[in-house]
């Protein structure tokens, strides 16, 4: 979501950050940097003068100048003003009442609130364990009901049926009563959107809110209108008593104002962003992490997150076993960590949340994508369950057989079991000569020029 702020941010106060001495001078010369890059990505202009401002006195003051170390200092305070502008902490949803917990959805038409009320289904039930029931008042979207019938089934939510020609207040309340009596933890409302904000629009919303009395309004936005989506929020939130915002479409969105725009403008805090189409592409918003991303400080703690969740404990425990007794890594191996990685986010996915991948010049950045890795687990997958296990029978008319099944050409399959043979040698490192053995290995691998010889 931050890329062309990540990279002339993190260029700008790497200057700094090495400096034994700053100036005010030379502080308030990179703040101008800081200020066109904020102006770039589309924050609106009260953020980014409130936010310069802060900096700023911080910078100049005790804080900085009489610091052992002024340049990290100096980044550790724009990490911390950014993330303050943001909302400083993650705002968890407020559960804590009788159940069900009502959460209205509400956002213009084309924001994606459909899509977001069967992710924050599957969140809710996945993460917090809660039975979730989900209902749409949408009368006026084609297909608006139908098509939240469809999610609701895929991410195992109750759904409570609605008609085109009824009411929208008569079909909340018709929900809240089906989920008393289904005994549903939460009730999420999805509410219609117009392709501009009008007073019809805001008085069925506010309608529906005073029948229900939710104890969440998530108002849900598109991030790729930049500093429109923070205005928009705004005329929201002075018709309606919105508790936080949702972020749609970050993993489109390469300048991130919207996410530096929207708790300011608002008084709002973002509490979730969704990235993608899949059910499960919807994460809570940390600002303190999302400010270490923008510095290209990288996001370790989603990242741990993400392994934790999203990793098979049993079967990485089997692999684990396996190595260490000296068996041989297989293809199947190789298949399910692949498998593994396109389930936490793909190769794009865990990029994203490295340190210093702003860094890496955008070319080579570009070739990398989850497209390579669908290959290599479509050229496992066309082999036998034999070649899968004993890949040193693969020949030239094997491997013509398994590009053809694939899709692909021989040359693909060539490569994959060149990195296979890598991955091989660096579990044998592990079996053989331990976590030592596999660190030398590693090593060997990163080269003098960054990961795989990148940098070369």
């Amino acid at each position: 979501m931050f890329e062309n702020l990540s990279q002339r941010l993190s260029s700008t106060i790497n200057k700094l950050r090495g400096r034994a001495r700053l100036t005010e001078e030379n502080i308030r010369e990179s703040l101008r940097e800081v200020r066109v890059a904020l102006l770039e990505a589309d924050v609106a202009l009260p953020v980014v003068q409130a936010l310069i401002e802060r900096i700023k006195v911080r910078a100049v003051g005790q804080d900085v100048l009489r610091s052992l170390s002024p340049g990290q200092t100096l980044v550790k305070v724009v990490q911390q003003e950014l993330a303050s502008v943001m909302g400083t902490a993650n705002a968890d949803l407020n559960l804590a009442t009788q159940p069900p917990a009502v959460i209205l959805m509400a956002g213009l038409q084309g924001a994606g609130k459909t899509t977001t009320v069967a992710k924050l289904a599957k969140y809710l039930h996945e993460r917090k364990k809660k039975k979730v029931m989900v209902v749409s008042c949408d009368v006026y979207r084609p297909a608006a009901i139908d098509q939240l019938q469809t999610l609701a089934g895929q991410v195992g939510a109750l759904f409570h049926p609605s008609e085109p020609g009824q009411a929208p207040v008569s079909i909340a309340e018709r929900a809240l009563d089906a989920a008393k009596k289904n005994y549903a933890d939460v009730l999420i409302v999805d509410t219609a959107g117009r392709l501009a904000i009008d007073a019809a629009l805001m008085e069925e919303v506010a309608s529906i809110h005073a029948a229900l009395k939710p104890i969440e309004t998530l108002f849900v936005v598109d991030a790729m209108t930049g500093q429109d989506a923070a205005n928009t929020a705004k005329a929201f939130s002075q018709a309606l008593p919105l508790t936080g915002v949702v972020l749609t479409k970050t993993d489109g969105d390469a300048r991130g104002g919207a996410a530096l725009s929207v708790r300011y403008i608002t008084g709002r805090p973002i509490k979730f962003v969704g990235a993608g189409e899949k059910p499960d592409a919807l994460e809570p918003f940390h600002p303190d992490r999302a400010a270490s991303r923008i510095l290209d400080m990288g996001d370790v703690l989603s990242l741990v997150e993400d392994v934790e969740r999203k990793i098979d404990a049993e079967k990485a425990q089997k692999l684990a076993e396996k190595v260490m007794k000296g068996k041989k890594f297989d293809l199947n191996d190789m298949r399910d960590q692949l498998a593994q990685m396109q389930n936490m986010g793909g190769l794009t996915g865990l990029m994203d949340k490295l340190p210093g991948m702003a860094q890496i010049p955008q070319n080579l950045k570009d070739k990398v994508n989850n497209k390579d890795v669908d290959r290599m687990i479509a050229i496992i997958n066309s082999m036998t369950p034999k070649e899968r296990r004993h890949p040193d029978l693969l020949n030239g008319s094997r491997k013509l057989r398994v590009a053809k099944g694939a899709g692909l050409q021989p040359s693909d399959v060539n490569r994959l079991l060149k990195q296979y043979q890598q991955m091989e040698k660096m579990m044998s490192k592990l079996s053989g000569g331990g976590i030592k053995g596999l660190m030398r290995q590693m090593k060997g691998m990163m080269g003098p020029g960054g990961p795989m010889g990148m940098g070369r």
